[in-house]
Parts: structure tokens; sequence; C-alpha cells
């Protein structure tokens, strides 16, 4: 198993109290010894109700990755940080872009300055976005389709990954990029649709309500949450990663509509309205959009073993056990 590679190494986590680096952190928390870094921002992702299974296993820090002083702190003595800290919402990045400037952008700068002066040999896997693409001149998008960024979100997300990439060509630090596409499953906010608009489908179909589809027809790839972890684990362990930029993705290509039918039949019930995109979200919106990942699954080996059948019902059956933790 890959998590072997990690026993007794020294890990960070950005962003560990969220959804896809509380999943790292359960995944190594009885192999290593790990730190996570959260700023626990109520309208950010992080729960401690995700980190509640391990909380006896690992250092959690409350702490806001854009002060200098908690940067430098957390990345000294470690041997990996798998830096998830972001704000994700692109309708937020619209309406408060100097907000997620400073999250996006200038506290990625931040974090590798520190590491630059206090821990130059960790390496670093840096969680990025499909968003940056763009509206896709072709599909499959891979690695070389053109950056073009429709929001704020992007614009920033896009920095965040350059500061990585130069620090690594021009300082020898040893960062890794990997560019996510939908992510779902246990862990995710449900609450709204600020991180993913699945997970406010799934809360709504628990608690019998109508949900909104908007558009419908757009194709896109999903990838279970699990999935990732094994991506951002491999990135961290191969030297082939150094440097480089992956794109994450599924074969498993579906448009919205038939996303929302197979939810509602894989819960046995459940309603959705199909609904025109608001005018502020139209226009940032990216139409159809599935990633090309031959990339990372020729370097690293990485490809996504949940279909979404499985995954779904994963996910249906941890909110339904759990949900009083996530729904308010």
């Amino acid at each position: 198993m890959i998590e072997t590679y990690f026993k007794n190494k020294k890990i960070c986590i950005t962003g560990g109290a969220g959804f896809i680096g509380s999943a790292i952190a359960r995944r190594l928390a009885r192999i290593a010894n790990v730190k996570v870094v959260d700023s626990m921002t109520p309208q950010y992702g992080g729960n401690l109700k995700n980190l509640d299974s391990i909380k006896h296993l690992i250092d959690i820090q409350i702490g806001d990755v854009r002060k200098k002083n908690i940067t430098e702190n957390f990345v000294k003595n470690v041997d990996y940080i798998f830096n998830m800290a972001g704000q994700t919402s692109h309708m937020d990045s619209m309406s408060d872009p100097y907000t997620d400037l400073e999250i996006n952008a200038y506290a990625q700068l931040s974090i590798l300055e520190a590491v630059k002066k206090f821990n130059p040999n960790v390496k670093i896997i840096f969680a990025s976005t499909r968003q940056l693409y763009g509206k896709p001149d072709y599909l499959p998008v891979d690695e070389k389709h053109p950056v073009r960024p429709v929001d704020i979100n992007g614009i920033n997300k896009n920095a965040g990954e350059q500061f990585h990439l130069l620090y690594h060509n021009v300082y020898g630090i040893k960062t890794s990029v990997l560019r996510l596409t939908n992510t779902y499953g246990p862990g995710m906010r449900i609450k709204d649709a600020r991180q993913t608009f699945v997970g406010l489908w799934i809360k709504n179909i628990i608690q019998n309500d109508t949900f909104e589809v908007w558009g419908g027809n757009q194709m896109r790839d999903f990838n279970y949450v699990e999935d990732v972890v094994d991506a951002f684990l491999a990135a961290a362990i191969s030297k082939d990663s150094e440097g480089e930029i992956f794109n994450l993705g599924s074969s498993e290509i579906i448009n919205l509509k038939d996303l929302a039918n197979k939810l509602i039949e894989i819960n046995s019930y459940g309603d959705f309205l199909e609904m025109n995109f608001p005018e502020d979200r139209k226009k940032i919106d990216i139409g159809d959009y599935y990633s090309d990942f031959s990339k990372i699954s020729n370097c690293l080996g990485w490809s996504p073993s949940i279909n979404l059948n499985k995954g779904l019902q994963k996910t249906l059956d941890y909110y339904k056990s759990e949900g009083e933790f996530y729904f308010d």
C-alpha cells in the first residue's frame, strides 16, 4: 500500500480540516506524524468532524496561512507539505476578490518563502483546479491546453501554481501541482454550493427537498475523494512529479441532468428542477469540461478506481449517518 512510504514521516497538511486535506490526514494518521493547520473560517470547508476519528493521533493547529508567523512555524521540521488551503468558491471570488487573492496567491507565496528559508528540502504538493483552463477549446482537456481563467478564482489559483513552479525552477524546491476536477465524497461542505454543487444536491435529497440543476447538459467528470488522496500520495513519493503539473479526471463522463437522475436512483427518492443559469453565474460557467489524465497515469501510475455509482452510494450513506454535523 502506498501509505507505507510515509511510515514515521512528518507531514503537514494546510487546510487539514477541510474536505480533501482531512481525507489525507485520515489516510496517514496511523502511520506518520501528521500535523494539520486550518483557519476554521466559517465560510470555508474546515469541519473538525472530519478529524474526529483521528484527533487523538494528530496535531491540530488552528491558524491562518495568510499570517507570516503561522506559516513560518508549520513549515519547519516536516518531510511533506500537502498544500490544500484555498478559497474554492467561484462566486465568492467575484464578490470578494481581495480575500481570494490573499488566500490563493499571497498565502502561497508566503508558504514558499518560508519553505525556502526554513525547510528547503521539503516536498510540497499543491492543490490546484481545472477552473484555470476556462472554457475548453477541445475535449478532453490536457495539460497543454491554454490557461484562460473565466473568474478571479482561476486567476489566483494560476498565480499560486506559478509560484510553486517558479520556486522549483529557481530555488530547487520540490513542488508538484495537481489540477483537480469535480471532487466529491464524505467530508465535503454540503450546507451550500461554495465548495461543490454536488454537496448541496446531496443535502437537499437527504432532506427530501427539491434541488436545482442549472443548465443540465454540461458534460463533466468526477473523482471520488479517496481516489484524489491516492493521487496526492503518489505525487508526494515520486521524484518524477517534481516541477510538474498533472490533471486529475475520470473516463466516466456524464451530463448534469443524468448525474441528478443517477443520484435520485441510488437514493431511491428525490426530485430536481432544471433552471436557467443566473446571469452572474452564466458569465463564468465553463460549459463542458472533462480531463485528459493520461499524463499522471503514465508518469505516476494513477487512475481512479471508484466509479460514480459506488462513490455516490458511499457519499449518501455517510451523510445520512453524519449529516447533522454538516447541514448547518
